[in-house]
């Protein structure tokens, strides 16, 4: 049972990755290293360089390792980037998914699990996010994963009555965290745990932006959840769609109560043992109080749970930091 994964020599790609090959499932990776590294992919993997806007790379990686069903992980992921290239966005997240569609129905692969983003939802007022809050996106990015949801859909009407109907499902998170694999880490530029590893790797302080949220301690509180946690709920899905059991559309991946940044500051000085005091800077435009999603449906569907200790977020991902050196 091969599965092609999108994306895979990514941060989390790499992780499903490696879950998927644990599982017992022969894992196949396509990615053109726009922000992923090879040597994320393990030895033995299967590795095919390239884009999934090529559509006969993509169809001939399919046929040629007889790809039962595709992690969809490839993307442009940066939320807050993504307003400045809003093309660009669109480009890599719409387009290279309605093409590795089109790619799959031309190989009869009619089995999808789509990394999708709790930026769908923007920024809601709620404190408990479910998936049948209204989608309002915030950014290209959010925009671009909600169409890629629609795409889907779309996708599975119109096969309906075919030889092979698409079957898919979309997995929602927000903010991935940890490492699963000493010899796999976050190189994103942009989200919190490397900006504060990078900052105190490199001597300098670590900031929160904006300490005056209405929250138990005035700073944001947000959803981390564990990459292994992550990759694992994707093999349980690309499972169940294998095995023709029913999905829903899309699943939370979320923790039910969330961490602070100052929480997580904390924990920061706590296992690394670099004592600090976060710089206080001010809140960036548009961040609400909150925002935690339940994973209630997930928990039901896709054995997920949050099985690490925000402490053991933060060693594992030093860790793997660490080890690739400075």
């Amino acid at each position: 049972m091969t599965w092609l994964v999108t994306g895979g020599a990514g941060y989390i790609g790499a992780h499903i990755v490696r879950a998927l090959a644990d599982a017992g499932l022969s894992p196949v990776v396509l990615d053109d290293l726009s922000s992923g590294h090879a040597s994320f992919v393990p030895e033995g993997v299967p590795f095919v360089p390239g884009s999934i806007l090529d559509r006969d790379l993509v169809k001939r990686t399919l046929r040629d390792h007889d790809v039962e069903g595709v992690i969809h992980v490839a993307g442009y992921k940066y939320a807050g980037v993504s307003v400045r290239r809003p093309l660009h966005t669109y480009a890599q997240n719409v387009e290279g998914t309605r093409v590795l569609l089109e790619a799959m129905e031309a190989a009869d692969v009619a089995n999808i699990v789509f990394s999708s983003s709790a930026a769908v939802y923007g920024t809601p007022d709620v404190p408990l996010v479910t998936e049948d809050l209204p989608k309002r996106p915030a950014s290209p990015y959010g925009e671009s994963k909600l169409i890629g949801e629609w795409l889907l859909r779309d996708q599975a009407i119109a096969t309906a009555d075919s030889a092979h109907p698409l079957r898919h499902t979309s997995l929602r998170y927000f903010n991935v965290v940890g490492s699963g694999d000493p010899s796999v880490y976050d190189t994103s530029p942009h989200n919190l745990f490397p900006l504060v590893f990078e900052a105190l790797l490199d001597g300098r302080t670590p900031r929160i932006n904006g300490d005056d949220y209405d929250t138990a301690d005035g700073t944001n509180v947000r959803d981390y959840v564990h990459v292994a946690d992550i990759a694992a709920a994707h093999v349980v899905a690309a499972k169940r769609l294998a095995a023709g059991e029913p999905v829903e559309p899309a699943y939370n991946l979320g923790s039910q109560n969330g961490l602070s940044v100052r929480e997580i500051m904390d924990a920061m000085a706590r296992v690394t043992g670099i004592d600090f005091t976060p710089q206080i800077g001010p809140r960036r435009a548009g961040d609400p109080d909150r925002i935690v999603a339940t994973g209630e449906l997930a928990a039901r569907d896709l054995a997920w749970a949050n099985r690490y200790s925000v402490d053991e977020m933060v060693r594992s991902g030093w860790e793997a930091r660490r080890a690739a050196g400075a």
